[in-house]
């Protein structure tokens, strides 16, 4: 239950020792979780402890800490707290309010992107196989987490190759009257068009998950059996279709980069550190199979153990993804039995957590670690090239001091039609691709093809998000103490952030027009103390002769034509026109492939599909009269009035 604790009512502004120290007469020496928040209110740091009063008594002091520590007691105002009934509750709730509040003293993860799962689905007589993300609230089973999306496609393709699942949606199949290609070339049975029936496609379901939940010896077992029986009874062509899936099952099960002897289940984390950074890997096992791994960096103070930021980035993990029975790490982590019981509570089973220090576990972990080092340096060296051209581009380009973050905006249309505006973001780690934004052009004014009216929009809806948020920050900044143990604290956040939301330069793909109206944009948004160019193409559009345009210079100037700087803004340029052009594409092919049943309020699959089936297309539903849409089973006649008011609505 959360703990409240009585205004003090004095105005006297006090320390932070001063005011934990306040807290100490009502806390309990129970099991809980305590936050700490600054003057404006911002969470800074969560943390659990078996005894809150005991822990809390050690923030009551200054002396005897870590520089880290003694910057989070002084910048703390004020403290919340929640008592649970064990230690275990505490650490997963812990781990949900760092994801939750991202404290700037805890432990950070910075990618937190879904994981890709199979799933066959069970909504359909004929189940399906698919790629899936997010919620897992679908009727089927769930076989994951794959560490890529190539990872879950080449084990869908395999899939096909050997169970001869489908894959095409429910429209579709009920559309299609007679096979797809995919079952020309074997790769699916066609239930869609009584190719195979639907109990027999149901046991070649159950033979796939049987093999994803690791069962692939049984799997294996039958098909030998059924092409031994085909052989005997002379049936060839019946026993080479059992040959070339038990050829695909073995292609499968000897494909993997790292061997997993023994191992059903695991998921593997090894962290190494080096240049006050930290590299996590993360590899998944499962059904006896390597399901592909992924590098993590997350955020942490330079003083922590590896062990330590270890421990709060599994807590973190694991706090919306599925649990493995066994989870082995590069390092022995504090409170190992304490996590072991937190998560096997969350699984409601068993989770073991293990260091191993010999046998073939330790392979699995020293392979992990290695890919750790070798991401973590990769890093590095990746960073301090970015770092030099970002040098390089504050040097060639007069700005006060190396940029954090690089904005470049870039428009795409055809014609005037599905026309959309795309920012990237650029920074000292390279792109910082969830920062990218799209921008759907909505004025209704804007003449069909006018580059600058498009650019002009996509800029004033930016400059004033960016506005609002400069007052929120500088409201925020003007409460903040001044002290010596601030600036260190801000200089660290500085190393440690990837980019800030404010941009130090803006890139315009074109010449002194586009720069002239972008200008006059951040102009009438209040924005200032931002370097703007604008970029264009040299005479024939030639790559390596750019233009670069200034503000208040009247000739643009240009850079060597081998000039690593020139490079990293062709390539900057380059990156905005893809994501511009793919966006535009992505908007346009909705657009094609949009139903206009869709729009019919009141019309769901249901109805669409009868529609479609009676019909044969929405066109021939637009042309139907209102006593044709009545004979469609589940249109009433109030239903087929709205239909034919629809599409006759809009001729008219």
């Amino acid at each position: 239950m959360p703990l409240s604790v009585p205004e003090t009512g004095t105005v006297e502004r006090r320390t932070g020792p001063q005011i934990i120290a306040g807290y100490l007469k009502t806390l309990p020496s129970a099991p809980g979780v305590y936050r700490m928040l600054n003057a404006d209110g911002d969470v800074i740091y969560v943390g659990k402890a078996r005894s809150l009063k005991a822990r809390v008594s050690n923030y009551a002091r200054l002396g005897g800490h870590t520089n880290r520590i003694a910057r989070m007691i002084i910048s703390t105002a004020s403290m919340e707290f929640v008592t649970v009934r064990t230690e275990a509750e505490a650490l997963l709730l812990e781990a949900n309010l760092i994801k939750r509040f991202r404290p700037r003293f805890n432990v950070l993860m910075r990618d937190d992107k879904s994981f890709p799962y199979i799933l066959v689905g069970r909504e359909h007589a004929a189940p399906r196989i698919l790629k899936h993300r997010g919620a897992r609230n679908r009727k089927g089973d769930y076989f994951g987490p794959f560490a890529s999306a190539g990872a879950v496609n080449r084990t869908i393709g395999m899939l096909q190759r050997v169970f001869l699942l489908r894959t095409c949606s429910d429209s579709e199949y009920e559309n299609r009257t007679r096979p797809c290609m995919l079952w020309q070339i074997k790769r699916c049975s066609a239930p869609c068009t009584g190719e195979v029936s639907l109990d027999d496609y149901g046991k070649q379901v159950d033979e796939a998950v049987r093999f994803l939940r690791g069962e692939s010896q049984n799997v294996r077992e039958k098909y030998q059996q059924l092409m031994t029986e085909a052989a005997d009874n002379l049936e060839f062509e019946r026993a080479a279709k059992y040959r070339n899936r038990l050829w695909a099952l073995a292609h499968v099960t000897a494909d993997q980069t790292i061997s997993a002897a023994g191992i059903e289940e695991a998921d593997v984390f090894a962290a190494h550190q080096e240049g006050g950074q930290i590299c996590i890997q993360v590899f998944f096992f499962r059904t006896g199979q390597n399901w592909g791994n992924r590098a993590y960096f997350p955020k942490a103070d330079r003083t922590l153990e590896a062990g330590e930021i270890l421990a709060s980035f599994i807590a973190q993990f694991y706090d919306d993804k599925p649990i493995p029975r066994l989870i082995l790490t590069s390092h022995d982590l504090p409170e190992r039995e304490l996590m072991a019981e937190a998560l096997g509570t969350k699984a409601a089973r068993k989770v073991e957590i293990s260091n191993p220090k010999r046998g073939a576990k330790t392979d699995l972990v020293a392979h992990a670690t290695e890919n750790s080092r070798e991401a973590l340096q990769r890093k590095l060296s990746e960073s301090a090239s970015q770092a030099a051209l970002m040098k390089g581009l504050a040097e060639r380009f007069d700005l006060p001091h190396p940029p954090r973050r690089i904005e470049v905006y870039d428009n795409s249309h055809i014609s005037g039609t599905n026309a959309v505006g795309a920012m990237i973001v650029a920074g000292p780690e390279g792109f910082a691709k969830n920062q990218y934004r799209k921008f759907n052009i909505k004025s209704e004014t804007l003449t069909p093809g006018d580059d600058y009216a498009m650019m002009r929009e996509v800029l004033t809806r930016r400059f004033k998000r960016l506005a609002a948020e400069t007052v929120n920050a500088q409201s925020k900044t003007g409460a903040q103490p001044e002290n010596e143990l601030k600036h260190a604290e801000d200089s660290q956040d500085r190393n440690l952030e990837t980019v800030p939301t404010r941009p130090d330069l803006i890139l315009i793909d074109g010449g002194a027009g586009q720069l002239a109206m972008a200008r006059d944009a951040m102009a009438e948004t209040g924005i200032e103390g931002i370097a703007m160019i604008g970029v264009a193409k040299g005479p024939e559009r030639d790559a390596g002769r750019e233009h670069f345009h200034f503000p208040d210079e009247p000739r643009p100037r240009m850079l060597e034509p081998r000039d690593p700087v020139l490079y990293f803004v062709q390539r900057l340029r380059d990156e905005a026109h893809r994501f511009a052009i793919g966006t535009h594409r992505s908007k346009r092919a909705k657009g094609l492939s949009a139903n206009p049943l869709d729009e019919i309020p009141g019309i769901g699959q249901t109805r669409r599909r009868a529609l479609l089936r009676h019909f044969g297309s929405s066109k021939a539903v637009s042309r139907a009269g209102i006593e044709d849409l009545k004979a469609v089973g589940g249109i009433s006649a109030e239903m087929a009035q709205k239909i034919y008011d629809f599409f006759h609505e809009k001729r008219g």
